[in-house]
């Protein structure tokens, strides 16, 4: 084969390539876009906040080293979603019936239909459950749009790489002469023995 005709090839191959890289990249850099605003607009239309700084809702060695640093902070963003869940609501949870599931006060309010203390119980603990479930829903969709920034701008920095050796294959082709193989004759033996 030509050295030109290579050349040429490859350079086409990359620039397909950087093609395919840059619509990758606007893809993911789009989910991004879509994951963080999604993820923000539904958290502030529930307009939760965190406890204020000094509160005595963040005096608990349980909660207080997880949220003070948002303290007074409207809930908007996944890792406030998740802090918020896991060091907050779960720790409420836990001193609602002795630390029981709700599986587990449901089946006893079952067993005891006329207790209205358990009965309670049951709906509290069902309603932060299903809370904090959505809240780390919500992390999750953000984390997934996180990963999406970062393979976004990998795709960008791949893509100028590539166009960048491109450029050079070009430029080479236009360099060697129409006669030079891409190897030489003392190759093409060595790879024949």
């Amino acid at each position: 084969m030509k050295r030109r005709t290579f050349d040429t090839l490859a350079s086409a191959g990359g620039a397909v390539l950087v093609v395919v890289l840059l619509v990758a990249g606007s893809l993911l850099m789009w989910g991004y876009s879509f994951a963080n605003s999604s993820v923000h607009d539904q958290l502030s239309q529930q307009a939760i906040v965190f406890p204020a700084k000094g509160s005595p809702a963040l005096a608990s060695p349980k909660i207080g080293p997880y949220l003070n640093k948002y303290a007074g902070e409207n809930l908007v963003t996944g890792p406030q979603a998740a802090a918020y869940a896991n060091h907050f609501i779960a720790v409420h949870l836990s001193e609602i019936a002795g630390g029981k599931t709700y599986s587990q006060v449901s089946a006893a309010s079952q067993a005891d239909p006329t207790n209205a203390a358990l009965k309670s119980q049951v709906q509290t603990i069902f309603q932060g459950t299903t809370l904090r479930g959505l809240l780390l829903e919500a992390y999750a969709f953000w984390t997934f749009g996180q990963i999406a920034l970062w393979a976004g701008l990998a795709a960008f920095v791949l893509a100028a790489v590539m166009a960048v050796l491109v450029l050079m294959g070009v430029y080479h082709a236009g360099k060697v002469t129409e006669e030079v193989e891409l190897l030489s004759t003392k190759a093409r033996n060595l790879a024949a023995a």
